[in-house]
């Protein structure tokens, strides 16, 4: 039996929180995605027209996100992988996308989990999915940014990964 991987990408520490506990409910391992260029307050305001993530959306600026560490230590020895998220307008965080794009999930269980204030999960799951041709994927759930422990714990023992 592999090992269980929680991939995450966190802007403001709400999607590394629940990431850490769903790690310690299935005593999981982590990968932190990390952008060469992490984004700063100002960046993520999305009423501010010229900051970063409101120009990547309206695709004035890439939303192809150079990382700063692309490349999970001893990938092969896990075939549960988790991958969470903030929503930026309705998708998965720019940061995770690039992540996932063209990644090699086969033989792997993935699980993608989100966090967000008042967006709900929409499709994004759907989209990070697609942005790789390989592994088992389940419906991606979403987290209020608050969400208490009990929640995530609850949510991640109601998992099957029998599929």
């Amino acid at each position: 039996m592999g090992k269980t991987l929680i991939i995450y990408y966190s802007a403001e520490g709400h999607t590394k929180r629940v990431a850490e506990i769903i790690a310690k409910t299935l005593n999981a391992d982590t990968f932190e995605i990390r952008p060469k260029e992490p984004y700063t307050k100002e960046d993520l305001d999305w009423i501010n027209p010229n900051s970063r993530s409101t120009k990547q959306h309206a695709g004035e600026l890439s939303q192809e996100v150079e990382l700063e560490n692309a490349e999970v230590p001893n990938w092969t020895d896990y075939d549960k992988v988790f991958i969470g998220y903030p929503i930026w307008w309705g998708y998965a965080a720019y940061p995770t996308t690039s992540f996932v794009a063209g990644k090699d999930f086969t033989d792997k269980i993935v699980i993608p989990f989100c966090t967000s204030h008042s967006s709900g999960i929409g499709d994004s799951d759907l989209k990070i999915k697609h942005s790789t041709t390989t592994g088992t994927w389940y419906d991606g759930f979403r987290f209020f940014q608050d969400a208490t422990e009990d929640k995530i714990v609850s949510w991640v023992k109601s998992l099957r990964f029998n599929k």
